[in-house]
């Protein structure tokens, strides 16, 4: 069972007991955390949002904050004595994932729509049938 989630603007595949990095959230360490921009879900079957799955949401817990390795941007342009030196680093905040709830009402809500479409198709037949036999007549 997995789910793709967009947290932070940034879509990630995640299961349960996944332990991921991701752009700095607010919280403190230790605080729980809900998405609800499920992208789609795969438990059995595959549900697909358009654009977001409803009713599946992703649990977290907050573990760390800290920043990533640093980044050299290093600029010349060469025969112009033009050099430029900057670092960057990323801020992130180190999440696990505690569970993936919600499948058991998106069943219930799949078993009853097929059966409004069966009762749907069977009401056009019976007109069809009926007007044929005004026509025979």
């Amino acid at each position: 069972m997995f789910a793709i989630v967009e947290i932070a603007g940034l879509q990630y595949k995640v299961e349960q007991d996944q332990k991921l990095f991701v752009n700095r959230l607010k919280g403190d360490v230790g605080s729980k955390v809900t998405f609800d921009k499920i992208l789609l879900t795969v438990n059995g079957t595959t549900t697909i949002g358009a654009p977001a799955v409803s009713g599946i949401t992703v649990d977290a817990e907050i573990i760390n904050h800290l920043k990533a390795d640093k980044v050299i941007i290093f600029k010349k342009k060469r025969r112009k004595g033009y050099e430029k030196k900057n670092g960057h680093r990323q801020s992130l905040t180190q999440i696990v994932i505690t569970g993936i709830t919600g499948f058991d009402a998106k069943k219930v809500e799949k078993k009853a729509a097929p059966k409004a479409k069966k009762e749907a198709a069977e009401a056009p037949a019976a007109k069809t049938k009926k007007s044929d036999s005004e026509t025979a007549e």
